[in-house]
């Protein structure tokens, strides 16, 4: 439902419309901009709120005023509204919603559904076979567990291609990190055991694992069996010793959510840490973007809508403020159809983990207004080198494309394209280009190609134009950017060459323009050229590892293709049934032979070929 009319836009007679049912509404502005997406248990009475009383803050009075007309979408519960509001969010990106940037998902530690599994590091989908535990903060906390499953439990950490072609045991065996599953030095029976222990390990079972260890450490001495007996004594202490070094115990086997928002400098850190099976795994903390005037509660309760759309909702929530909606939490668990609580007043450990993560909040804030602050001086410096406009507004939304050729003598050319914006690089805008049809090695058909393709979608109207165009060259390649900017009707002003000094030392390189203006040094001692700098060999970087990564797998190809019997269909079905060419190079003769069209023969002649 929306009030597009081609007059005024009556408010009254929109609102004296609404129904007094759950839904989500937009606010937009003239141009057809959505400003504003909420949610409301009752849409009659929230959208006509915003009209009939002060605004709640500066920023919510500002897009009031800036509202030409609103669209509504009735729901059936408020649950499902909450979950169209956050999508409407996460797509549409209002200037007026609170947003948290946050484009990673959270990894978790897999337990495979081998038959011996493996533990790994995972990230995606957890609808397919096998265990998984998390979500963890961060990388490092998924590894640091799987070095505890390994030193306790000694399960394999080894590819399933690896584990299956080995014939003696490898290295992490001989240090007792792994019981060797893949050569028989452990029965199967006895692996499946040790792996459940580690389950039930991350699920919070610590005292009932460390009393079972005991248990059978007894009995083996009660059998003479001392070698078996010392095995499971040296598990008794490494899991003591994890044990030890958890400094907040506590809480069995409830999985809980610590969240605390702390604000300073105008801006605003949420840290969120995790407890899971008992253990506290570590912190992650977000940096929210248009939050003026909203209140820490406004923001916990912001957070926590966006957050658990998408990400497993635990049983206990700790919140350092209460929140408005005192039903969130409620709704958030039907969507998900579970149970969950809310708690801002918490006792006993959860208070401390919660003074914990408040201190970390408050350390990560002061940590990012120092970062941020030379930032924003470095895109300034840069601003006032190049006359751009140093509005602090317009400089936070300044972004620059950067684009680099990168091939090894001529062959797998690629294209780089980073972005830097809000004062940061931006990794998940960049792009690469797989450059194709020109003579190898001819960096300015490339240069050519990569910048038409980019900017041939700016002419047409499909996407935004940059507010700087950094390309890696000298003259040459300024003047075929120069070349492509004209034909496709683009300003040139915008594009600046950064010419290599000397070694490609920092500090001795030259900006050329593709207008009038002279060529400019600026220094070592330039902040401007420092960020540019940054930007440059950032770009070089993504398009060599690019590069190699083209190449790599395009010799690997060809080393099947150049086997004799090998054919198109024959090698798909290999590398389908091995996972990639690596899987293929480690794969015994038995196993190639395996493969559909693979004879004795040619599996032996494969075998030798990639040895």
């Amino acid at each position: 439902m929306s009030e597009a009319e081609s007059g005024a836009f009556d408010v009254k007679a929109f609102l004296s419309r609404l129904p007094h049912l759950p839904g989500v509404y937009r606010h937009i502005d003239a141009s057809g901009e959505v400003l504003y997406v909420g949610k409301a248990r009752d849409l009659k009475k929230r959208v006509s709120s915003y009209f009939q009383k002060t605004p709640s803050s500066p920023r919510i009075g500002h897009m009031v005023a800036r509202v030409t007309n609103i669209e509504i979408t009735v729901t059936r519960s408020e649950a499902e509204a909450l979950i169209l509001e956050n999508n409407l969010i996460k797509s549409l990106r209002p200037r007026y919603n609170i947003l948290f940037r946050d484009d990673k998902s959270y990894p978790y530690l897999m337990i495979s559904a081998h038959a011996a599994p493996r533990v790994a590091y995972y990230r995606g989908s957890t609808q397919k076979k096998g265990q998984f535990f998390g979500p963890y903060p961060s990388a490092w906390a998924v590894r640091e567990t799987m070095q505890i499953l390994q030193k306790v439990f000694r399960l394999r950490t080894c590819e399933d291609t690896v584990f299956a072609n080995r014939s003696r045991p490898c290295l992490l065996y001989q240090i007792g990190r792994c019981s060797a599953p893949c050569v028989g030095e452990i029965l199967v029976e006895d692996y499946a055991s040790d792996v459940n222990r580690a389950a039930r390990f991350l699920n919070g079972e610590t005292q009932e694992i460390m009393g079972d260890l005991e248990q059978r450490m007894l009995a083996a001495s009660q059998l003479l069996e001392f070698e078996q007996a010392a095995l499971l004594r040296d598990q008794m202490g490494a899991l003591a010793k994890v044990l030890h070094q958890q400094t907040m115990e506590d809480t069995g086997s409830t999985d809980i959510d610590i969240i605390a928002v702390t604000s300073a400098g105008g801006r605003v850190c949420v840290n969120l840490a995790m407890v899971r099976g008992g253990r506290h795994l570590g912190d992650r903390a977000f940096f929210p973007t248009h939050t003026d005037g909203d209140s820490s509660a406004e923001v916990l309760e912001v957070f926590i809508a966006q957050h658990y759309i998408d990400n497993p909702l635990p049983a206990v929530v700790v919140g350092s403020h209460p929140l408005p909606d005192a039903e969130l939490i409620d709704l958030l668990a039907d969507a998900r159809h579970t149970k969950a609580r809310f708690i801002s007043r918490p006792q006993g450990v959860r208070r401390a983990w919660l003074e914990q993560a408040t201190r970390n909040a408050e350390m990560a804030l002061t940590n990012a207004l120092s970062e941020s602050g030379a930032r924003s001086a470095r895109t300034l410096a840069l601003a006032e080198v190049l006359e751009l406009d140093t509005d602090p507004a317009i400089l936070e939304a300044l972004h620059i494309e950067c684009f680099d050729i990168s091939h090894t003598a001529g062959e797998a050319t690629q294209a780089s394209c980073v972005v830097y914006a809000h004062h940061a690089m931006q990794p998940s805008l960049y792009r690469r280009y797989n450059i194709a049809g020109i003579t190898p090695g001819d960096d300015y058909a490339a240069m050519r190609q990569v910048l038409t393709r980019r900017f041939g979608k700016v002419a047409d109207g499909d996407a935004l134009m940059p507010g700087l165009v950094l390309i890696d060259g000298g003259r040459g390649q300024v003047e075929i950017a120069r070349q492509v900017f004209v034909e496709l009707g683009l300003d040139i002003e915008v594009i600046v060459g950064v010419a290599k000094g000397e070694g490609r030392k920092v500090g001795l390189e030259t900006l050329v323009f593709a207008d009038d203006r002279a060529p400019l040094a600026l220094g070592g001692e330039s902040a401007a050229l420092m960020l540019i700098a940054q930007i440059r060999d950032e770009a070089h970087r993504f398009a060599i590892t690019g590069m190699r990564a083209r190449r790599a797998k395009t010799r690997n190809v060809s080393r099947l293709e150049d086997i004799e019997g090998v054919g198109a269909k024959r090698r798909q079905r290999m590398l389908a049934r091995f996972g990639g060419f690596s899987g293929v190079a480690n794969a015994s003769i038995e196993d190639l032979t395996s493969v559909e069209g693979i004879s004795p023969a040619l599996a032996e002649k494969i075998y030798f070929a990639l040895r």
